[in-house]
């Protein structure tokens, strides 16, 4: 397919790491020939410069009120530029957000012990109402609202889908709160006609995505996984934030669900040793995060079989490279009449989505989807059904 002419019009919450490589990345690709890091080039029409960023929101005085060039410098972002200044528009006035349960105490510079290069200094603006989000995303005409709010903020979380199912944007959630996951969630969106992909960002080359191969391997191989331990270090505000036992939980279950998942695809019962979640913070990575892998298997005749392994990738760019694509399958099910949790691109990009499949099947729904084409299993999602009597059982 041949690029559109049209642009997927995105806000983003959060404009943190993440953020600054997903927008340092528009620009990166944009018109570029060179498309080594891209997943897929074309999705449905769509290319990389199709996508527009139109809003941006935080709630650090050194952004809220700045271009979203110049907001995605700001400290505690810590990811490096891997393109100049000068090559990036200046983009959306970042505008002030709502706060809830986005910060706590270990990032919010005023009850820190960290310095205020590695948290948040909440900005005196006044927080955004409901009804003027709704607005923002009606007259502007967004597609996709992006979240990147830190782990924990569940509350705000909550608080921005009733802002998408009230204004018929779609939600791209990054973070483990489980939306695109929830029956209950996923309801609201169905009955508002709106496509969503979540939960929990897997990034293009992680550990999360790493496991879920190791696993998947090993079981198809005759193997019986004995354990399987896999631990993150890093030095971004994301893994400060989960320095609070308060906030981590969620992210652990959905980083054991990655591994969990496998066994259930392949009905395999056994009593698996499984751990896996941020383990420490060190400022000095920065955005750089290390993950250690220790499998345990059992092969052929009970031999044992032991995996060591250790991956060093930058976080933030790890992501976007995901999200680059999760936010044009979003577009092209939008085009198609498409709604509810997007079932194939939510278990490709997201390590929480409401059905896990195999990586080969995921791939084909994306394929499928790319090709602007309506499979089985997406056909039931261009009508109106009953989350918790249909698809959750496929």
């Amino acid at each position: 397919m041949q690029g559109s002419k049209k642009n997927i019009r995105v806000a983003i919450l959060g404009i943190g790491n993440c953020c600054s490589s997903l927008y340092q990345g528009l620009h990166f690709y944009k018109n570029n020939t060179e498309c080594t890091g891209l997943m897929k080039k074309d999705i449905g029409g769509y290319l990389v410069e199709n996508v527009e960023v139109v809003l941006a929101f935080d709630v650090d005085k050194r952004k809220v009120g700045k271009p979203l060039k110049y907001a995605i410098v700001e400290k505690p972002n810590c990811t490096p530029l891997f393109l100049s200044m000068e090559k990036m528009e200046d983009g959306p006035i970042v505008k002030m957000g709502t706060i809830m349960d986005g910060v706590c105490e270990i990032t919010n510079s005023n009850t820190s012990n960290f310095s205020p290069d590695e948290t948040f200094i909440l900005s005196d603006e006044p927080e955004i109402k409901k009804e003027e989000m709704v607005s923002l995303l009606i007259d502007n005409k967004i597609d996709i609202l992006i979240n990147y709010l830190p782990v924990g903020s569940q509350k705000a979380t909550e608080y921005y889908a009733e802002c998408c199912i009230e204004s018929k944007t779609s939600f791209l959630n990054c973070i483990p709160v489980f939306i695109a996951s929830d029956p209950s969630w996923e309801q609201k969106f169905v009955d508002a006609n709106i496509p969503i992909i979540g939960d929990d960002m897997k990034s293009q080359f992680g550990a999360s995505v790493l496991s879920q191969m190791i696993q998947e391997l090993a079981i198809l191989r005759g193997h019986k996984v004995k354990c399987h331990i896999q631990r993150n270090i890093g030095g971004n505000t994301d893994f400060l934030n989960m320095t609070d036992k308060s906030r981590v939980q969620s992210k652990k279950i959905s980083k054991e669900n990655v591994l969990t998942s496998q066994d259930k695809i392949n009905n395999v019962s056994s009593n698996t040793f499984f751990h896996a979640g941020p383990s420490e913070y060190i400022a000095y990575y920065k955005d750089n995060k290390i993950a250690n892998f220790h499998v345990e298997l059992e092969g052929f005749m009970g031999s044992p079989v032991v995996l060591d392994a250790q991956l060093s990738v930058y976080d933030s760019p790890n992501s976007a490279g995901v999200v680059i694509d999760a936010i044009r399958y979003l577009k092209v099910a939008r085009e198609l009449g498409l709604r509810g949790s997007l079932r194939g691109p939510s278990s490709f990009t997201q390590k929480s989505p409401p059905v896990q499949q195999t990586l080969a099947n995921s791939i084909q729904e994306c394929n499928d989807l790319a090709n602007r084409k309506i499979n089985d299993t997406l056909k039931p999602q261009t009508q109106h059904y009953i989350v918790a009597q249909n698809l959750n059982k496929n």
